[in-house]
């Protein structure tokens, strides 16, 4: 499989009209995150290229679900990443949040662009389900023919507007005939494929004292905790690539060419990097690593989250802590519960 040589896009995918245009790539700033909590200025947003601003100003009232999908990326970035050395951290920058991190093409960026990608379609369709939008809805699409005992009902998501918006916004900057946005290409359609992939039906039971004599279901998304987890696999086995350069008539142009012909080629569900990761165990402003020093490490763990890999081999700190917890708790008929507190020592463990 040859990345870059055209656009990633499913045949018979739809269509933006002309006007909806792309809203930010993933040099993601902290301007997101308080776009849903107060009135949307676009113009003050930076780093907006012209498409971007005229998408904002024009669909306006999707802004905040884009926002919101972002910081969804951003936080089960964390989560998937919160026993690794590299754990997602991110910095008080007005463009770039994860620092120089994202400027290699690295497994650490295809994920980050693949998760963020996701997140906001995510968002979007959930949004748009829940009736927030006036340009959206529920998805009249894929209704078909009921299966048996249940029937169509409900809202069903609509999960290829999502990805609509999604690739408009996250493609955005990924214009250049550079190996770069060709992979950013395609590991943001990567994170999108997975949404569609994991679309199932949702059924609810009506009757009296929760007989199922009827069944309504719709197509719903899953938990995103399903989408990180998946995501995080395919980081796992992300494909090495190498780089090639091609005369075009528009001049030369970069494609990605997975760099072991004995293995299996990628797929547009698998992540693709060309540039080795650094180990992130010590500081380095200009790789973006904050090393590891004074992160809690698993003593008992031989994985990666281990004292023994976490820490790189410099050893680690033991010290005690006291928490108070909620203990001895007791159901009272009826209808509450009532705990006592107590006071437990534990081992924290951190890298020296």
């Amino acid at each position: 499989m040859v990345v870059g040589a055209g656009p990633l896009v499913p045949a018979g995918s739809p269509t933006l009209t002309p006007s909806l245009v792309p809203c930010r790539s993933l040099a993601l700033g902290q301007q997101y995150s308080s776009l849903g909590s107060q009135p949307i200025l676009c113009g003050s947003i930076p780093g907006l290229v012209p498409k971007q601003l005229r998408f904002c100003r024009n669909y306006i009232e999707i802004m905040p679900s884009v926002a919101e999908g972002v910081k969804l990326g951003i936080q089960e970035c964390q989560h998937q990443f919160r026993g690794r050395r590299w754990n997602c951290t991110t910095i008080d920058d007005s463009l770039a949040i994860f620092g120089p991190v994202l400027d290699k093409a690295t497994r650490e960026s295809a994920f980050v662009h693949a998760i963020a990608s996701a997140g906001v379609a995510f968002a979007v369709t959930r949004s748009c389900a829940e009736g927030t939008s006036t340009i959206c809805g529920c998805d009249s699409h894929h209704k078909g023919p009921p299966g048996d005992g249940w029937k169509w009902g409900g809202c069903s998501e609509d999960a290829d507007f999502g990805v609509l918006v999604s690739r408009e916004f996250a493609d955005a900057r990924e214009n250049r005939p550079d190996a770069r946005s060709a992979m950013n290409r395609h590991n943001n359609e990567a994170g999108r494929t997975t949404i569609l992939d994991h679309m199932h039906l949702k059924c609810k039971c009506h009757g009296l004292s929760g007989s199922c004599e009827v069944k309504t279901c719709w197509w719903a998304q899953p938990d995103f905790r399903a989408i990180g987890d998946y995501l995080k696999d395919k980081y796992d086995s992300a494909s090495e690539m190498v780089v090639e350069k091609h005369r075009e008539s528009r001049g030369w142009v970069e494609t990605l060419r997975a760099k072991y012909a004995l293995f299996k080629p990628p797929t547009e569900r698998d992540l693709v990097y060309y540039e080795n990761s650094p180990n992130f165990c010590e500081p380095n402003p200009e790789t973006g690593s904050f090393g590891t020093r004074d992160r809690t490490c698993n003593v008992t763990s031989h994985g990666i989250d281990g004292c023994d890999l976490l820490c790189c081999g410099r050893g680690h700190n033991t010290r005690t802590e006291k928490r108070k917890e909620k203990c001895h708790c007791i159901f009272h008929w009826c209808c509450y519960v009532s705990c006592q507190e107590c006071v437990r020592v534990y081992d924290v463990h951190t890298c020296k």
